[in-house]
C-alpha cells in the first residue's frame, strides 16, 4: 500500500489549504499532535501571516488562558505593557516561553502600528484558566465582570456587592491547591461559599445579557465582549471546581466536557469577530468523541471541536497535523504500516492532504494501516480520517 505523490499538495501555504473547503471557514482550526516543539509553531505563524495578507483573516486563537490572553490582546492592539511583560504573564502552560509565539506576538504588534481599529489584529486565549496541575481562583474573572456591570448599572440591579465576592472568594490559594485534581477532599469546589458564587455568577452572567444594549452603549461592544469572557471563565471555573469536589465514577468525563466546554465557547466568541485561524492539539478539534480509559475506568466527552462544529457547521474546518520524526525526542522514523509511516514515504518535507480523499484511498487499499505507537506525541487513527477536513504533514520536526 502506498500513498501517491498526486494526493497530497506539497505547498503548505493559505492558498492550497483553503482550497480543500468549498467556501472560506469562518473559524480554520489547526492542530498539532504534540506541545512544546516551535517548528509547528513557526509553520502555524507563516500560515497565520498569509491568511491576514491574503484571505482578511484578522484573529488568532491559542490553547492558553483566556483571561490571560487579553494581556497579549491589549499588547498586540494598543500596545498596552511590554514584550517582555505579555510573554511572562499573557500565557498559560508555560507557552510565553516558546520563541515562536514571541515572535508571533511581535509581528501582529508591528501590523497593527499605525492601522485603524477594524484593520488591527486580535489575540485570543481559547483555553479556560486552567492548568494541568490545577484550576486558577475565579476571583479576577469574577470580580471584573462585577466591576464592569457596577461601573455602568445601579447598585440595586447587581445580586451582590464586591464586598461580599471578596467574603465568599476568601483566599486564592485554597482554590488553587494542587492536590485537588487527584484528591476530592481537597477542593473546595461544594463548599456553602462556592455553591452560593455559582449562583452569583450566574446571576451576573444573567445581567449582562439583560442589560447588553445599555451597556454596549455606555461603554463599547469590547468592553461588553470583554465582560463575557469573564463571565464564561467565573462561571466555568466554579463548575470545574464543583467537579473536583466530587467523588463519583463520573468525576473525571465531567472535568474533561467541562473544559471542552469552556473552549467551545470561547472559540465561537472568537468566531463573531470574523474569519479566524484557531491552534490547540488535535485532540481538542476532532470531532468523533473522545476517549480514554483511567485504569478500568473508561470515560468519554465530546471535544471543543466537536462542539464547535456542531454549531457552525462547515464554517468550522479542521486540519489535523501529522509528524514523521523528531529525532531530538527520541521520535523515530514511523513504522511502514501506519498512517505517519504511509506519508514519511513521500518526497515532500510538507505536504497537504485531503482527509476525506485519504480516508478513501486507504480504505480501498487492504491491509488498512494501523495506529502509530506513541512516541510522545498523539498519532492519526485511520477510522477517523474521515472525520476532519485536511492533513498537513512534517516529515522531519527538527530543533528550533
Amino acid at each position: 500500500m502506498a500513498i501517491s505523490v498526486k494526493d497530497a499538495t506539497c505547498a503548505v501555504n493559505a492558498a492550497t489549504v483553503l482550497r480543500l473547503f468549498p467556501a472560506r471557514p469562518r473559524l480554520l482550526a489547526l492542530g498539532e499532535p504534540t506541545h512544546g516543539e516551535d517548528a509547528l509553531l513557526d509553520l502555524r505563524n507563516e500560515l497565520f501571516r498569509q491568511l491576514v495578507e491574503q484571505e482578511g483573516y484578522r484573529t488568532i486563537g491559542i490553547e492558553s488562558d483566556c483571561v490571560r490572553g487579553l494581556l497579549v490582546d491589549d499588547y498586540v492592539t494598543s500596545g498596552t505593557g511590554t514584550l517582555d511583560e505579555v510573554m511572562e504573564r499573557g500565557f498559560s502552560h508555560g507557552w510565553g516561553a516558546s520563541a515562536a509565539n514571541r515572535e508571533l506576538v511581535r509581528w501582529m504588534r508591528a501590523y497593527n502600528d499605525g492601522r485603524s481599529p477594524s484593520e488591527r489584529l486580535r489575540f485570543a486565549g481559547c483555553d479556560g484558566p486552567l492548568e494541568m496541575t490545577h484550576a486558577a481562583s475565579p476571583r479576577q474573572a469574577l470580580t471584573a465582570l462585577h466591576g464592569h456591570l457596577a461601573a455602568h448599572l445601579a447598585a440595586d440591579l447587581l445580586p451582590c456587592t464586591a464586598d461580599t465576592l471578596d467574603r465568599l472568594l476568601g483566599a486564592d490559594d485554597r482554590w488553587a491547591d494542587p492536590a485537588a485534581i487527584t484528591d476530592p477532599s481537597r477542593s473546595v469546589g461544594r463548599s456553602a461559599e462556592a455553591r452560593e458564587l455559582l449562583l452569583l455568577a450566574d446571576d451576573l452572567v444573567a445581567l449582562l445579557d439583560a442589560e447588553t444594549p445599555h451597556l454596549i452603549a455606555a461603554s463599547s461592544r469590547d468592553d461588553w465582549d470583554r465582560a463575557r469572557l469573564y463571565g464564561r471563565a467565573a462561571t466555568g471555573l466554579l463548575r470545574y471546581h464543583f467537579w473536583l469536589a466530587d467523588t463519583s465514577p463520573g468525576r473525571m468525563a465531567r472535568l474533561l466536557g467541562l473544559r471542552s466546554s469552556m473552549i467551545a465557547a470561547n472559540l465561537l466568541a472568537v468566531a463573531e469577530r470574523g474569519p479566524a485561524l484557531v491552534h490547540a492539539h488535535n485532540l481538542h478539534f476532532q470531532r468523533h468523541r473522545s476517549a480514554m480509559r483511567l485504569g478500568d475506568l473508561p470515560v468519554e466527552w465530546w471535544s471543543a471541536g466537536a462542539i464547535v462544529r456542531a454549531h457552525l457547521g462547515q464554517e468550522f474546518a479542521f486540519l489535523a497535523t501529522a509528524v514523521g520524526t523528531i529525532w531530538h525526542q527520541g521520535v523515530d522514523t514511523p513504522p511502514a504500516d501506519t498512517v505517519e509511516g504511509l506519508l514519511y514515504a513521500l518526497p515532500e518535507d510538507r505536504c497537504v492532504l485531503d482527509a476525506r480523499r485519504l480516508a478513501a484511498a486507504l480504505g480501498d487499499a487492504p491491509p488498512p494501516p494501523r495506529v502509530s505507537p506513541w512516541y510522545g506525541y498523539f498519532p492519526l487513527d485511520p477510522d477517523h480520517l474521515a472525520g476532519g477536513d485536511g492533513i498537513v504533514f512534517v516529515k522531519d520536526v527538527l530543533r528550533s
